[in-house]
């Protein structure tokens, strides 16, 4: 199971590091999301030593690969993200769209003869519009967000941004990557997890306020996933589908939120081949679910 685990936190990596889906919702496509989630929880419970142990030694298989994944696509989207902001923005639609389906498919029961939830849907929208819509460098105005001046405001919204955005990684949903966009935060953190990995490390400083922000955000939030995906499954369900629907407005005024502004992205802008190369990648990962159920029956 090593290489299956490394493959899944591979993929995992892939949508976490991109606005779209989060590596929750790809846990949630390839089966194991229930797994990965009660690990981590029991890393943080009271539980026995021989639990906590199990716990970790697949966490860390799932870590190997997600770190393998990261690296591996922070060098390519930093030197073509936003040179290349609206082909690849396609792309996160694709993922958005063609995972929406399966998510219902995965938990058609849960969701059943449950359509009062549809509130929750209608909220989970909402959420995302609003976030988008009343961010403070939307349109590239309001909060500066810049390496070269680290001032207490930049280190408490940075902070505040990582806390949030591994919520929403672990969460199938809307994606960190997608808040990171929203917030201004994206091409910073990414950037300036390149420039680490090749050395330059006058940029650690931010990431370091970062990483700190995803520990708290972790440990704060992981026993109340948990808790409500347990007591309130369907809700929860409905809540994660109204986030992806609303984060397909959020990629597309993505564009706003980089260091020289863009328009938002339109029908003329939108790439349709880059779509479905998005859509054909989750349900690549669907079909390779299926193979790896078949072989552990």
């Amino acid at each position: 199971m090593f290489i299956v685990n490394l493959i899944r936190g591979f993929f995992m990596a892939l949508a976490d590091s991109v606005p779209g889906v989060s590596g929750g919702t790809i846990a949630f496509i390839l089966g194991f999301y229930d797994e990965f989630i009660g690990s981590l929880n029991t890393l943080v419970s009271k539980n026995s030593k021989e639990e906590k142990i199990q716990a970790l030694q697949f966490l860390l298989k799932i870590g190997v690969g997600w770190a393998i994944g990261m690296i591996t696509f922070v060098l390519f989207l930093a030197s073509i993200f936003e040179e290349h902001i609206y082909s690849i923005s396609s792309v996160f639609i694709g993922f958005i769209i063609f995972s929406i389906p399966l998510i219902i498919k995965a938990e058609k029961e849960t969701i059943k003869n449950k359509y009062l939830n549809i509130v929750w849907t209608i909220t989970g929208i909402l959420v995302v519009v609003a976030i988008t819509v009343f961010n403070p460098v939307a349109g590239g105005t309001g909060f500066e967000v810049s390496l070269s001046q680290l001032n207490i405001g930049l280190i408490l919204y940075v902070f505040i941004a990582g806390m949030i955005a591994i919520s929403a990684m672990v969460l199938p949903g809307i994606s960190g990557s997608t808040l990171l966009l929203i917030f201004g935060l994206y091409t910073t953190i990414i950037s300036s997890i390149k420039e680490v990995l090749t050395f330059n490390f006058s940029y650690l400083p931010i990431l370091i306020v970062f990483g700190l922000g995803v520990i708290i955000g972790i440990l704060s939030t992981i026993k109340i996933i948990r808790h409500f995906l347990e007591t309130a499954r369907p809700q929860m369900i409905y809540l994660i589908l109204g986030l992806m629907i609303g984060s397909l407005y959020a990629v597309f005024m993505g564009p706003t939120t980089l260091e020289v502004p863009q328009p938002p992205m339109s029908l003329s802008t939108f790439n349709i081949i880059f779509f479905i190369i998005g859509g054909a990648v989750i349900i690549g990962l669907e079909q390779f679910s299926k193979v790896i159920e078949k072989k552990h029956k």
